[in-house]
């Protein structure tokens, strides 16, 4: 696997993170706009500082997006052990994104009207101009695909490449998403009205909104006994259960009674074969948005009842990075297995009134606690009702 977020540019750098309660949410810095107010979970690295890692020449039309989920992939294989030049096997690419060089857009918009010197970048626009940017990068994927379902996106590419092994149309998936900010990101959010100007409190009762994030993850996975190639980790961890719905009951909000979760936690669960007591630790979809928060919790009472494990949201760590969400916090939940550690859920002082249950904290031994987990459920919860749920187990 492969990540760079809000708290570290790899795997190593974003377990320590975690580990040690190190939050990346912060003032804006990178992103150019009006609206300084609000704390998101930006990645620490300029355009060019990525140009340069990746050595990428400096006038080939890149993107934020793109940039990120290069560096992301590129970790991905490392770990996995996949040299290109000595594989032979399928190798596809299923990538989840939404605003795609939407960064570009905004920048280069009033040259599009007057003067076209920056049309290379109209072809950037879309989503699946970043997945494309992406793939070419490495050249050597059999099938690429862009899946945008806003913020269940990535999860549901981490199914579309689970579907495509099970079918045997692939012999190895790498996927994932990667989304960066933009200046139409921010405001969207903020029409919604759920941008806190402070940093979120996912599942307190005083919360009042998300924090925006950015970042790009990726897992690499392959049929399980199969002996092709992977090197690190093969055959520890499993993606045993998934599950999409779509309850389409609003636009943006949840229903009430949380059904669309409900209905994909249900569902993943079945295809795991699992109970719901054999899950030692649920990474919620935790916005910290009124909403979200209270339907989610009331979506988790009525599939766990009274015996619901650990819970907790890493946006506070990362902030909301809406299409990549689902691969950034499938990889978390895979170091929460392989470390058997859970993320402290920060910023919670308030239990909900409304809930049976309080987040997971654990301020004073984040570094030394150990748990048993076997079993991780990952939530992702997309607008209009698309929700995708992740079960990652060890073997």
């Amino acid at each position: 696997m492969g990540i760079v977020s809000a708290i570290g540019n790899n795997i190593a750098e974003n377990l320590l993170a975690l580990r040690n309660n190190n939050s990346g949410i912060a003032l804006l810095h990178y992103l150019k706009t009006e609206h300084k107010e609000f704390p998101v979970g930006e990645v620490k690295l300029t355009n060019e500082q990525m140009i340069s890692l990746l050595q990428i020449p400096e006038n080939q039309p890149t993107t934020r997006t793109s940039l990120m989920g290069m560096i992301a992939v590129k970790e991905a294989l490392q770990t996995a052990g996949i040299m290109p030049e000595k594989f032979s096997k399928r190798i596809a690419f299923i990538n989840g994104t939404t605003v795609g060089g939407m960064d570009k857009s905004e920048l280069f918009y009033a040259d599009f009207l007057q003067n076209n010197t920056k049309n290379e970048y109209i072809a950037t626009h879309d989503c699946g101009a970043c997945t494309e940017m992406i793939a070419d990068f490495f050249g050597f994927f059999s099938q690429v695909s862009t899946i945008s379902t806003a913020c269940s996106s990535a999860a549901n590419a981490i199914i579309l490449g689970a579907e495509l092994l099970k079918n045997q149309r692939a012999d190895v998936v790498v996927a994932g998403g990667a989304e960066c900010l933009t200046k139409f990101h921010l405001n969207g959010f903020n029409t919604l009205m759920i941008l806190d100007k402070n940093h979120c409190c996912p599942f307190d009762a005083a919360r009042s909104g998300l924090n925006l994030g950015e970042g790009a993850a990726y897992i690499v996975m392959e049929r399980m006994g199969k002996s092709n190639s992977l090197e690190k980790g093969r055959g520890e961890i499993l993606l045993s259960g998934y599950a999409n719905t779509c309850d389409a009951y609003h636009q943006t909000a949840t229903s009430p009674q949380g059904e669309g979760a409900f209905l994909a936690m249900t569902a993943a669960l079945k295809n795991a074969n699992l109970r719901p007591e054999d899950i030692d630790y649920i990474n919620a979809h935790g916005t910290g948005t009124p909403n979200n928060d209270l339907t989610e919790g009331i979506a988790i009472e009525r599939v766990f009842g009274n015996k619901i494990p650990p819970i907790s949201s890493t946006k506070a760590f990362t902030g909301h990075t809406t299409s990549a969400a689902g691969a950034v916090e499938a990889v978390i939940s895979i170091l929460s297995l392989q470390n058997n550690f859970i993320p402290n859920n920060l910023n919670f002082t308030e239990k909900m009134e409304e809930l049976s249950f309080a987040p997971y904290i654990d301020n004073a031994h984040a570094l030394s606690k150990q748990f048993s987990i076997n079993h991780v459920l990952s939530n992702s919860f997309g607008f209009g009702g698309n929700d995708t749920c992740l079960i990652f187990s060890k073997k």
